[in-house]
């Protein structure tokens, strides 16, 4: 059974170029699928019940898993077992017809565009960390950026003539997005101190000269947005601020599909939702008939 998930996850490796970070996911989930079947006897994916997947969801589901991370299980055994029978190693799948459970709809963090002003346009010391750290901040709310797309970008993506940055995002789909004009003038400051110590093409090196790690970038963004609004600030709230900025301006949904990468026109409509929410607030601030109910007090001096 190990021997077939190898194969599998080789296959989504060389012929789905998957991230690493989606392989590590994958793998851990199907081990989770392998260790059930080590305490049922089962030897075989081809005596894997329906039955028997639906109670290990529900098992994990009791323990506190997401929807998410068990959808994410499930979507693992569903490419695994679509394998199998392509192969004809198997003959059934037992993933046709479950669902995962339905999980809260968190609505992704923002900042809004004071707080993104506020945080970018604070002074910057003339040093290496400095410098690096805000040419960062500004190219993930320029561009929209997801952090594995960040730390992989080398110099030669970037085009700062033409503010444009070649981006190689999830399964290795490739997209050119524009850089504006902050972004390249942090960036512009940040080359000449990254040159006499980087060690390969990295755009963002660590002090050693090597490839900033994506670790590294989120302790840096902890540390910067505590300093500078008093919050933690993580990379995707800034790529998430850039969507929602984006939106609420140009009101073009497949524009801002296309900057983020999104394979799935519904992954964008997620910002439609953040937008409303501004409108509301606005709304409920501005108009004169906005209250939704009078209180208490207010009906009894009535």
């Amino acid at each position: 059974m190990q021997a077939d998930i190898d194969s599998y996850l080789d296959h989504l490796r060389h012929e789905q170029q998957c991230s690493p970070h989606t392989l590590n996911a994958y793998a851990r989930d199907l081990e989770k699928l392998r260790a059930l079947c080590e305490t049922q006897a089962i030897s075989r994916w081809q005596d894997l019940r329906s039955a028997d997947l639906r109670q290990l969801l529900a098992r994990l589901h009791h323990q506190g898993l997401s929807g998410k991370s068990i959808g994410r299980l499930l979507s693992a055994a569903r490419g695994l077992y679509r394998h199998l029978v392509r192969h004809r190693h198997c003959d059934q799948d037992p993933t046709t017809g479950l669902r995962p459970p339905r999980g809260e709809k968190r609505l992704p963090k923002t900042l809004d565009v004071d707080l993104a002003t506020q945080l970018l346009d604070g002074g910057v010391e003339d040093d290496f960390l400095a410098r690096r750290d805000h040419a960062i901040m500004e190219l993930f709310y320029s561009s929209g950026l997801r952090l594995s797309e960040l730390v992989s970008t080398n110099t030669d993506d970037l085009d700062l003539g033409e503010g444009l940055l070649r981006v190689t995002g999830k399964g290795m789909r490739v997209r050119v997005v524009p850089v504006g004009t902050k972004a390249r003038e942090a960036i512009v400051q940040w080359l000449p101190l990254r040159q006499p110590v980087a060690k390969d093409s990295a755009l963002f090196v660590s002090e050693r000269g090597t490839r900033l790690g994506a670790r590294a970038v989120q302790l840096r963004l902890r540390q910067a947005g505590v300093r500078e609004m008093g919050r933690h600030l993580h990379p995707h709230m800034l790529r998430h601020s850039f969507a929602s900025h984006m939106l609420e301006s140009s009101q073009d949904l497949r524009g801002v599909q296309e900057l983020l990468g999104h394979a799935d026109i519904s992954t964008t409509q997620i910002y439609t939702h953040l937008d409303f929410q501004h409108l509301a607030k606005v709304y409920d601030a501005a108009h004169p008939r906005a209250r939704r109910r009078a209180t208490s007090s207010d009906t009894a001096e009535e």
